[in-house]
């Protein structure tokens, strides 16, 4: 990619979109690089971007706007196909996912990218949020990150190509391109001593262009997971 013509987008449908411009413009001069950011609503303003974030919100209300604006197509052509590097934050990592579970009664539709199988408001309703200072190993400065959870997703299992699980609340994604040959990488867990149920929880993932996590960074005013993602997956 020329600095020039690099572009990153944010999808615009719905949720914090707008912080995750903020913090991408707050993190530019900090990576180094120049970059333009641009709010995604439309396939034609997609087709500019190099990479893209999908933002926390509400997973089934940004993937109903994005099959009106007929941009689900676009969208997992851009990830499964095309192998853009993508980052979904909490409904955005819901998107992501292969596989998700505990959803809406009519289900809701997947972009795919993730082999892995998550479970929507793991945490419970909106007034479950909470804020826990985590370390985040794949990030230089050790200090422990703040993070948001509103809702959050976890994920539940790592999934291999012939091990979904098809059952009234789990939706899959559809097959789109080749199938991924990156195996899913762990970035970032609650630890079982800090988790309620003393269970460790899977919090960050990786598999190839694909970035998700089940909290906001957007909503603290740490920019360091912005300026990891630029550096090291978009670059």
């Amino acid at each position: 990619m020329t600095q020039d013509k690099l572009t990153i987008g944010v999808l615009a449908l719905q949720g914090a979109f707008l912080e995750h411009v903020q913090h991408l413009e707050k993190a530019r001069s900090k990576v180094g690089v120049d970059y333009a950011v641009l709010e995604v609503r439309t396939v034609e303003e997609l087709a500019q971007c190099q990479a893209l974030v999908i933002p926390g919100g509400e997973s089934t209300s940004i993937s109903l706007v994005a099959e009106r604006s007929e941009l689900l197509e676009p969208l997992r052509d851009f990830v499964k196909k095309d192998k853009k590097p993508v980052w979904g934050t909490c409904a955005g990592m819901i998107l992501l996912a292969e596989e998700a579970t505990r959803t809406k009664k009519d289900g809701q539709e997947l972009i795919g990218g993730l082999d892995v199988r998550v479970a929507r408001n793991h945490f419970g309703r909106q007034t479950d949020s909470f804020i826990m200072k985590l370390p985040m190993p794949f990030l230089k400065d050790q200090t422990p990150f703040p993070c948001v959870f509103i809702r959050a997703p976890i994920v539940e299992a790592i999934i291999s190509k012939d091990s979904h699980q098809t059952t009234e609340s789990n939706v899959r994604a559809p097959t789109v391109g080749k199938p991924s040959s990156d195996e899913v990488k762990v970035l970032g867990t609650i630890p079982a001593d800090k988790a309620k149920d003393g269970e460790e929880k899977i919090i960050a993932v990786q598999q190839g262009n694909v970035f998700g996590i089940s909290f906001h960074p957007e909503l603290s005013a740490d920019t360091s997971i912005h300026e990891w993602w630029v550096n090291t997956c978009v670059l």
